[in-house]
């Protein structure tokens, strides 16, 4: 089904190879910069919703830099969506990506999970992070790490 599905797309998106072709490195660099800076913003997040750097207040670096990490995201998706099109039958038979692929699907459910709590509201607001957020969080870390370890084998899948 996977295969059926790859070469379709490999049909509507013929023209991708040739329309982004001497582009691709540009766009490959654009999406590693993306994942990067993403994971910096989650990274310093999370810690800081798990307790370290104490120093710097809570409420207002959740404000920027969860903002900022919402652009980055949607840089990143949008700059693997364009790798995505020129191979998209090979991408769809790598183990590698089908499971970065799974495992985004698990980073958005925990960014939606975090951002409609209450506890993310409360942080928000000022006040401390809670149990259920510390726990969010670290899972966040770990998906995320997860999310940028299978990306990296799929060159090598």
């Amino acid at each position: 089904m996977i295969d059926a599905l790859g070469a379709r797309l490999d049909g509507w998106l013929s023209g991708a190879p040739a329309l982004i072709g001497q582009h691709y490195p540009w766009l490959s660099a654009a999406h590693i910069l993306a994942l990067g800076a993403l994971i910096g913003f989650v990274l310093v997040l999370d810690l800081r919703l798990l307790g370290l750097f104490r120093s710097l207040a809570l409420a207002p670096l959740v404000q920027v830099l969860s903002r900022l990490a919402g652009f980055a995201l949607i840089a990143a998706v949008l700059s693997g969506l364009v790798l995505f099109s020129v191979q998209p039958s090979h991408y769809l038979g790598n183990s590698a990506f089908l499971l970065k692929l799974g495992l985004m699907v698990l980073v958005m459910i925990n960014i939606a999970v975090v951002h409609l709590s209450a506890p993310w509201q409360r942080v928000k607001a000022g006040r401390p992070a809670s149990a259920v957020l510390r726990l969010l969080a670290a899972s966040s870390l770990l998906l995320w790490v997860a999310v940028v370890l299978a990306g990296r084998w799929v060159a090598f899948v």
